[in-house]
């Protein structure tokens, strides 16, 4: 489908590319479905605007404080603990939550791996053992972990790019959680976030580096 096709000039929020092909299907249902079964096309299309709206990506406005470290995520903080000598944050996006992913500190990619895995909730310690996508900066990493529900995990980055603190570097479908594996100069005292609290990728300051 078109990266602009012509519905965006009314959807009132910017979506993901992805979003236009997961919702066309219903959209295109919905439409035939409208005029022998009102119920059933209403609710087609209810849900192709569902499937967008889940994938909105608004703009957002990253601090410049320098060492500020921002959240990869919207959601809630659901991991705070040691890992060695690295320090990892975790955020879980519910489904309400805007899930465009976002680089934590600028860097270059030197690796994205994706790793097979389980499915199970993406807020339950089990997840670490589920399906994800690392993208590795080399000082640090960004964790992509699916949950129950999310099997489509899209990293918007290769090997070699250089991006920014804040830049959108994915996506992910319904539902998951993000990780932060800390750079080794990063501990929790340098944190500004625990458990529970709730954040928003590309702006929230997370940790403050010396």
């Amino acid at each position: 489908m078109a990266r602009n096709p012509p519905l965006a000039a009314v959807l009132p929020f910017p979506v993901v590319d992805e979003a236009w092909r997961l919702a066309l299907v219903p959209a295109l249902l919905g439409a035939a479905t409208l005029p022998v079964l009102p119920p059933v096309g209403l609710g087609l299309l209810a849900l192709a605007l569902g499937v967008l709206w889940f994938h909105r990506d608004p703009d957002r406005s990253t601090p410049d404080a320098e060492g500020a470290v921002v959240a990869p995520a919207d959601g809630t903080v659901s991991v705070v603990r040691e890992e060695g000598q690295r320090l990892r944050v975790g955020v879980f996006m519910n489904v309400t939550d805007v899930h465009v992913n976002r680089a934590p500190l600028a860097g270059e990619v030197r690796e994205v791996r994706h790793r097979p895995g389980a499915n199970r909730p993406a807020f339950s310690k089990e997840s670490d053992r589920n399906e994800q996508v690392a993208i590795d900066f080399g000082e640090y990493e960004l964790l992509v972990i699916a949950g129950w529900f999310a099997r489509r995990i899209h990293p918007s980055v290769e090997p070699g790019d250089a991006v920014d603190r804040g830049e959108r570097v994915g996506h992910v479908s319904f539902g998951s959680r993000a990780d932060v594996i800390f750079p080794a100069d990063v501990d929790e005292s340098d944190l500004l976030v625990s458990e529970g609290d709730a954040v928003r990728a590309g702006e929230t300051i997370v940790a403050e580096r010396d």
